[in-house]
This record gives structure tokens, sequence and C-alpha cells, in this order.
């Protein structure tokens, strides 16, 4: 019916076309039955054509039909092989996850091994011989796959590598960096990863830069190393330091002397000098009470003739050639006059060098108090955290403690050897007098 309604409107517009034209009705009418009769004889023989080809696309049909069908098996074939296969592969899964699983924990432990075993062998000197492990260790341990058979191979291989190098002792060509910062590569002896030396020194191996490096402080011993290089003895003696290089690290941090003195600030300085100048004024005073005892030793050889370079020289000449020993009070009086005479020079320097041997332990105690005061000072502004900060107020106080007394003992042994000295010359001197005023009061002659 739409295919008549379209053909008929079709038909219908040469007729509005040509409405402009004037048509009688007799002339529309035929015009429209003619044209009627041309729709009437194309539909049929569109039927016509139709009615030929129902065979043919019943055919096309049937066969569209059985293709359908044939899918329909197919696909559901196709189901049935999928969930076959997808319960097939859930079961793989669950194998390979059961599989994975034992894996993963070796490979956990291997992983956690290789981190541990890194962290060992941070310190240890035959990185320098052996630069790579270290950053192979690394990466087995920080990977997230799972290691491969090569990569356990080479761990294995890693370890077996170390074993046999802790149990050699052999000469290599290695880098070394000397105190005064030149580097070059050397004759390295290495006793397994205990110790390392060169001809001339003992190095230590520096983590942080990778390096063997010759400390400026070298302890004792290196002479053993070069008797080892040129012995051919089955047995010989080396120095190790079982520590693995921290003795020698520990050494060149172990200040001086001169660092410790410097440690005592001005006050330590003060207490040097007291010290310097006691030490001059003691030694002084030995060298001259030792030419006065000189000198008197050799006036007691020839007391009949007495001479004015010794104090005995001098005191015996107050008598004179011939004394008054009418007298005797004023004889003695002039002896004694004479004897204190003499005693000033013999007892000069030692009131100081006493003054000197007390003030230096109060100036050490000086020392002890300004440093106590810097370090509560370092307490208060760091909340004492860092002990490093501490460290030069404790220095000032102990050294400048230990500096007074270093400085205060010898001074009073000095002290009191040289009164001892003054004191029997002078006892000499007052023996003589008295045995002299004896002698001449008697009459006899002395007999030396």
């Amino acid at each position: 019916m739409t295919r008549l309604l379209t053909s008929l409107l079709i038909g219908c517009l040469p007729v509005f076309a040509m409405a402009a034209e004037p048509l009688s009705p007799d002339q529309l009418l035929q015009r429209i039955r003619s044209e009627r009769a041309a729709e009437v004889e194309a539909m049929q023989a569109r039927e016509q054509q139709f009615i030929q080809n129902r065979g043919e696309q019943a055919q096309l049909l049937a066969t569209a039909t059985a293709a359908l069908e044939a899918q329909k098996a197919e696909a559901e074939r196709l189901k049935a092989e999928f969930d076959r296969q997808e319960a097939e592969l859930a079961e793989q899964e669950k194998l390979l996850a059961q599989r994975v699983g034992h894996l993963g924990e070796l490979f956990g432990v291997v992983r956690q091994s290789a981190g541990d075993i890194a962290g060992q062998w941070q310190d240890s000197l035959l990185n320098v011989q052996y630069p790579d492990r270290l950053e192979r260790l690394r990466a087995l341990a920080e990977s997230r796959a799972l290691p491969s058979a090569e990569d356990l191979d080479s761990f294995w291989m890693t370890l077996l590598e170390d074993l046999a190098a802790s149990g050699r002792i052999e000469q290599v060509e290695l880098p070394v960096v000397h105190a005064d910062g030149q580097r070059g590569t050397e004759q390295v002896l290495r006793v397994g990863g205990f110790a390392a030396y060169t001809d001339d020194a003992f190095l230590r191996y520096d983590s942080d830069a990778g390096e063997l490096l010759a400390p400026a402080r070298q302890p004792s011993g290196i002479g053993q190393v070069n008797d080892y290089l040129s012995s051919n003895d089955a047995l010989a003696t080396l120095p190790i330091d079982p520590s693995r290089g921290s003795l020698l690290a520990q050494l060149q941090r172990q200040p001086q002397l001169w660092d410790r003195v410097q440690q005592g600030g001005l006050v330590g300085w003060v207490i040097i000098a007291l010290g310097v100048v006691g030490l001059l004024i003691a030694l002084w005073r030995m060298v001259y009470l030792s030419g006065v005892g000189r000198a008197v030793g050799r006036q007691m050889a020839e007391l009949s003739s007495p001479r004015d370079d010794n104090p005995l020289g001098r005191v015996i000449g107050v008598l004179g050639p011939k004394p008054q020993l009418a007298d005797l009070e004023t004889l003695e009086l002039k002896l004694d006059e004479a004897i204190l005479q003499e005693t000033p020079p013999l007892e000069r320097g030692q009131p100081l060098l006493k003054l000197l041997s007390a003030v230096a332990p109060l100036l050490g105690l000086l020392g002890t108090v300004t440093g106590m005061i810097v370090t509560f000072q370092a307490i208060t502004q760091s909340g004492g955290g860092d002990s490093r900060l501490m460290a030069d107020g404790i220095s000032q106080a102990l050294v400048t403690t230990v500096l007074g007394l270093v400085v205060a003992i010898p001074l009073l042994f000095l002290h009191s050897l040289l009164a001892s000295r003054s004191k029997s010359l002078i006892q000499l001197l007052e023996q003589q007098s008295a045995g002299l005023i004896a002698l001449h009061l008697s009459g006899t002659p002395r007999r030396d």
C-alpha cells in the first residue's frame, strides 16, 4: 500500500508542475487514467518478478538458517571448551601460586642474607680488591623481582670468593692514599681481611671513600712486616689489628702531648709558664749551690788560709789572723753576723719556688672551674644531647688540673732539694765557726 501511494504521488508531480497550464477536466482525467494504467502495469511486473524470485529467497533463507544452526552449535562447543580451559587455568594458577610461594620464601631468605652480608662487608678491606661485590649484593637485596638462576649462582660465587680471599696472605697491586693526600698504586701485603701493609706503613680501610689509607700516626711493628717480606721461613710473625682497622682509627684520634697542652687554654699556658720559670730558678740555684759546695770543700782543706770566694772563707776571715779571745761574746756575735750575711744568698729563690709550687695547683683548680662553666654552658645550649659540644670544657677542666699537679710536684721536690742543700751549707758554716772558737779558746792547733 505504501508503494502504491508513493507511485501515485510521483505520478502527480507532473500534474502539479503543469498546474500553471490550463487543462480541461477531460484532459486531466485522461492523463490520470493513462498514468494510473502505467503504474498498475509496472506493479504487476514487479509482483511477477518477486513471485519468480520467491523460491530463490526461500533457498537463501534455508541456507542462512542452516548456517545459524551451525554457528550456534560451534558456539556451544567453544563455550564448553572455554569453561574446560578456564577450570584448567584455575588449577594451574593455584599450582603456580603454591610453587611460587615456596620459591618466594627461598628468595626472601636469599635477599635477607644478601642484605645482611652487605652490611657485614661494609668495612672489609677486601672491597678494595673486589670493588663490585657490594653493588651486586645490594642489587640482589633490593630487587623486587624473583632472582634468576644466574643471580643465585653469582651470590654463591661471591660468598666463596670472600671465603677464599679471607684465608690468603698475598701481595697485590692496590690504590693507596698517603697521609699527604697523594694517591698511587703500590704493592700491598694483605693478610686476609684483617690487615694490609705497604713497605713502610700500616693501612686502614675507609668504608666511606672505599680506599686504603696510610694514617699519619703509625704504630710500632712495621719492621716485622719487612722481615716477613724478606724471609723465606714457613712461619713468621706479623702484627695484626683484630678489630679490622678500628685500633688504627682510634690511634689517629688519640691526642698527642701538644694537643693536650692546647686543650688547657689560657690557664694551661699560664701554668706551663710558671713551671718553666720555676724550673729555671731551680736549675740556677742548683748550679749556684753546687759551685758554692765545691768552693767550701776546697776551703775545708785549707782552713788556715781563708779565701773570699766562698762563704766559709769569708766567715773564717772575720776572726782575723790573731783574734782577741778576751771578748768571747763579741767574737761569737761577729761569727753569727757573718753567717747571717751568707744565709740569704744561699736561700735565694727558694721562697719564690715554694710559692710557684703552691700556685700551680690553684691555677689548675681555676682551670677546672672555668672548664666546668664552659661545659654547663654547652649543656644549656644543646640540652646535653651532643657530648662532643661538652668535650672542650671537660678537656680544659681535666688538662689544667693535670698541668697544675705536673708543675707543682717537681717544683716541690726541687724546693726540698735546694732547701736541704742550702741548710747543709749553713749548718757547715755554724759548725766550723763554733769549732774555730773552741780551738782558739783551748789554744790547740786545728787538725784538718
